[in-house]
């Protein structure tokens, strides 16, 4: 699921949802709501956040393992 790989990116990253809210220029609760999928991550999100952690977008969309 797409939400569960957020949240473990930032956890390998030992980075809290405040920190990854900041690279997203957005809340905390913002950020947290898209790492529950309570809120579906809009997609400039997903790229900025593949560009952070150097993965694909396609790893965090869950379309691939391979990180």
């Amino acid at each position: 699921m797409q939400f569960q790989r957020l949240e473990d990116l930032r956890l390998d990253a030992d980075k809290t949802q405040a920190e990854i809210a900041e690279v997203l220029h957005c809340k905390r609760e913002v950020y947290r709501r898209y790492e529950k999928g309570i809120h579906e991550i809009p997609t400039w999100a997903v790229i900025e956040l593949a560009k952070y952690y150097g993965t694909t977008t396609d790893y965090i969309l869950g379309l691939t393992d391979k990180r």
